[in-house]
């Protein structure tokens, strides 16, 4: 009898341990979760709402995605942000996603002083994007550049004759949903699409123009299409300085009066599946622990891909492909 007493207290007191630990873990968690929340409004007291420099990145295909541009509103109204280093390295993408992302960066740029970082390619889209900061800084073997507008569409009507496949339409006019991929494309369908081109490739630029204080002549010879490596571009006056992210820094201490030292933080978009998940849970107790670099890898790993659409003119640079 005494055995089985003996035995049943340790069962309970191992349930009362069990049940003890279960709580605690579930009360780590919500308070993660409560002060990663507030730390990504810029809400919390402590080692996360230190003053700092935030670093948003731009890469890959620009598309003007909802989540970018709420990333970005988010930094213009946070109040521990100082100043912003944007991170740039993308060949571009549609010319409507990047209108849409450099007039985003223009508003955080009238907030926070800003300087963008050309960390690989500022190509097209992606300089559109990097016009957005004030100072533009690249390394020496960056590529820089490609002005110009792209329309670009299969046509896969020679295949469809050869394995005898019709595709008819009815439409209200001659150049509604021209071109279609699925019959040669008419020159009235032709001219109407180069007009489009020629529009965009005007906006942008009058954008360089602008943005880069550039004459008449400057603008031709940098607007052919063509990429430049950042020493190039320094001499054409598309950036303003050879170096990286601690080039950048400095120039915000030196004329935005930047306090010096700060920590650069990165800011990443929110998931698709929810505004606040395990993964910011994680990056923020990773932070307010001071692990840093921990906190950059669980940034990378929560990064999810973005779905594109190419249906539109595109502000992108791509390599010709070699014929053999």
């Amino acid at each position: 009898m005494s055995t089985d007493a003996d035995l049943l207290a340790d069962r309970r007191s191992l349930r009362r341990r069990l049940t003890f630990w279960r709580v605690l873990a579930l009360l780590g968690v919500v308070v993660a979760a409560v002060v990663g929340g507030l730390a990504w409004k810029g809400d919390v007291s402590g080692p996360l709402a230190t003053s700092h420099i935030a670093r948003i990145t731009i890469s890959g295909f620009i598309s003007g995605d909802r989540r970018t541009l709420d990333l970005i509103k988010s930094v213009e109204d946070s109040r521990t942000v100082s100043a912003v280093v944007v991170r740039v390295d993308s060949p571009g993408g549609t010319t409507s996603g990047a209108e849409a992302l450099h007039t985003a960066l223009r508003g955080l740029a009238g907030k926070k002083p800003m300087v963008a970082v050309v960390d690989g390619v500022a190509a097209s889209g992606g300089y559109i994007a990097a016009m957005g900061a004030d100072r533009i800084v690249a390394r020496q073997t960056s590529l820089v550049g490609s002005v110009g507008v792209l329309f670009q569409f299969p046509n896969v009507s020679h295949l469809l004759d050869t394995v005898g496949v019709k595709v008819e339409a009815i439409k209200s006019s001659p150049l509604k949903a021209a071109p279609s991929g699925f019959e040669p494309t008419s020159p009235e369908a032709r001219e109407a699409l180069q007009r489009v081109v020629d529009d965009n490739y005007a906006w942008f630029k009058q954008m360089v123009r602008d943005r880069r204080q550039l004459g008449d002549g400057e603008v031709a010879t940098v607007s052919d299409g063509r990429v430049h490596s950042g020493r190039q571009a320094l001499g054409l006056k598309l950036v303003d300085e050879i170096g990286g992210e601690p080039q950048a820094i400095a120039w915000l201490e030196r004329e935005k009066g930047v306090a010096r030292g700060l920590k650069v933080r990165d800011w990443r978009r929110r998931s698709e599946s929810s505004s606040f998940g395990l993964w910011s849970a994680g990056e923020a107790l990773a932070r307010a622990a001071g692990l840093d670099g921990l906190a950059a890898t669980i940034a990378r790993a929560a990064d999810q891909p973005v779905g594109l659409r190419l249906d539109a003119p595109l502000a992108l640079w791509q390599p010709a492909a070699t014929e053999k």
